[in-house]
């Protein structure tokens, strides 16, 4: 029988995807998996039951990552679960800043107690008039699970769309529109398009071609095309704020949608602001919660960890031997040897082994042919750089 709290309401359907092994506590320590969306985690302490945390979103920002890989939590997010509900409103904003709909719709409330509204609209619509996508380049920087269809989608309403993304997958190509222009370098998208779509992570480095963060800078601004339109629904830290506000100013930029306001972004006049409502769709909330739902119950029946963001991918399937032993590690040299010569003098067979590392942090885990014995959890314990062990069956 295994515990798990919720930190924020989680959708019933994909709760309901829970079996009658598992039973929902209020108390955060007693679980061994907790699921969350935008609660902060970061201050909070968490007791040895703790084994996984799922965030039903793509977002981790909101969770200590490191230190809940040091404590031996594998942390989950679900990426692409709500990649829909984010492309369409993608796509709204950027129609709402081809036509002045925001301002049109103000200026009818502002009229709406004149009884003679209907001459007044048609006399005073001509300010709010705008442009057509049908014929527009569109450059989408990021093809994955949001940016590959909203580059589809664009094609669909008969725009001329570039897309760049040095890092795309197979399955993602392979889903692609062939009418896209592939483009290997941001710049080409900065000094093609009219319109510019961002949907990369956040990322700080040193290589400039790495690095995300302030992509949409002076330096990249001052590429772009007059009159550009650019519609950030990835991170907020995309865009360098001041200079967005000068480029508004200018002209250059023609409008700036964003999904993340913030108190720059929100005063700044030409600047379309959602309120962060990219995954806000009642079947997105569902395919977050079921996705979270379902990779926290393979890992925690199985060991298996697939979309984690602080430890390796590891696919072992069903467990159909007497055992399986799960270690989180110190990605150093020595730790595979150390693991077998627990088993091989307790004289245990091992039918199957899989390790993998992210970055520091390592995953082994081992099916066995007899059970493992306290003895030998407690040896596997004791090895410097073993931050836990975990009997999963």
């Amino acid at each position: 029988m295994f515990k798990y709290s919720c930190l924020n309401p989680i959708s019933k359907v994909g709760l309901d995807c829970f079996s009658d092994n598992y039973v929902k506590t209020d108390d955060v320590n007693e679980a061994e998996g907790i699921l969350v969306r935008s609660a902060v985690m970061h201050e909070m302490e968490f007791s040895d039951n703790l084994l996984g945390v799922a965030r039903a979103g793509a977002g981790v920002n909101n969770i200590p990552l490191d230190a809940l890989a040091k404590k031996g939590v594998v942390v989950f997010n679900t990426p692409g679960a709500n990649a829909n509900g984010v492309k369409e409103l993608a796509i709204a904003g950027m129609l709402l800043a081809s036509r002045d709909v925001v301002g049109g719709i103000d200026f009818v409330k502002e009229n709406k107690a004149d009884e003679n509204i209907a001459k007044v609209v048609e006399k005073g619509k001509g300010k709010f008039a705008g442009t057509e996508v049908l014929g527009k380049k569109l450059g989408v920087i990021g093809l994955g699970a949001i940016g590959g269809p909203l580059a589809n989608a664009a094609i669909a309403l008969g725009m001329d769309v570039y897309g760049c993304d040095p890092y795309i997958s197979v399955e993602a190509a392979w889903n692609l529109s062939k009418e896209i222009h592939h483009v290997k370098t941001r710049e080409e998208i900065y000094q093609t398009c009219d319109y510019i779509s961002v949907h990369v992570p956040l990322i700080e480095n040193d290589d400039p071609l790495v690095n995300t963060k302030k992509m949409i800078n002076n330096e990249t601004i001052a590429m772009m095309k007059d009159g550009v339109i650019i519609l950030n629904f990835a991170r907020d830290l995309l865009v360098d704020d001041e200079a967005m506000e000068e480029a508004l100013k200018s002209g250059k930029v023609r409008k700036y949608v964003t999904d993340f306001p913030n108190p720059k972004s929100a005063n700044m006049e030409g600047v379309i602001a959602i309120p962060h409502l990219g995954a806000s769709t009642e079947e997105s909330e569902d395919n977050c919660a079921r996705m979270a739902v379902k990779e926290l119950v393979n890992y925690l029946e199985n060991g298996n960890i697939v979309n984690s963001v602080n430890y390796p991918a590891v696919d072992m399937g069903r467990c159909t031997n007497a055992g399986r032993v799960a270690i989180y590690h110190k990605n150093i040299a020595n730790m595979i040897t150390q693991f077998t010569a627990a088993f091989g003098e307790a004289g245990i067979n091992i039918s199957d082994m899989v390790n993998k590392s992210r970055g520091e942090i390592a995953y082994t885990m081992l099916d066995v042919e007899k059970p493992a014995s306290d003895e030998i959890v407690k040896r596997l314990k004791s090895i410097d750089g073993v931050f836990r062990v975990r009997v999963v069956k």
